[in-house]
């Protein structure tokens, strides 16, 4: 029996460090209280906001301005909209904001083809930052 639990225990922590390796294991942050869950998982960071559709879009076109990318396209509906950046190091960056209800969206966000966990976050925390400051339009 004891044997049977080490072997357990050292394929848990074999598949652990080998995901982990990969990139393939979700790292998953708390950022401010009540902020909710983000994830970054393969590349990709992913959140909810709890926040309208055309806020978030908004709030997220603003972020791009703010950190001075350059909006190489946007495509957009009723439901989705995809936002495709340049950073000045000419990095691509692309931003999905989806509507899940009328006050939460889903939004991720994806640093060039291996992403970049660090810019994400900054891009996210820009996002909010505008969700929450009094002059963002409603």
């Amino acid at each position: 029996m004891k044997t049977n639990l080490r072997f357990r225990v050292a394929c848990v922590a074999a598949v652990l460090a080998l995901g982990s390796l990969t990139g393939c294991v979700a790292v998953v942050v708390g950022l401010a209280a009540g902020a909710g869950t983000v994830a970054y998982v393969r590349g990709e960071l992913e959140t909810t906001l709890s926040a309208g559709y055309e806020r978030s879009v908004e709030a997220v076109n603003l972020a791009a301005q703010q950190l001075q990318f350059a909006q190489v396209s946007e495509r957009r509906d009723a439901l989705q909209d995809t936002i495709t950046l340049r950073t000045a190091g000419d990095r691509k960056v692309v931003i999905r904001v989806n509507k899940i209800a009328d006050y939460n969206t889903k939004v991720r966000i994806r640093v060039g083809i291996f992403g970049d966990e660090a810019l994400s976050l900054t891009i996210l925390e820009k996002i909010r930052a505008n969700l929450s400051s009094p002059g963002q339009p409603g």
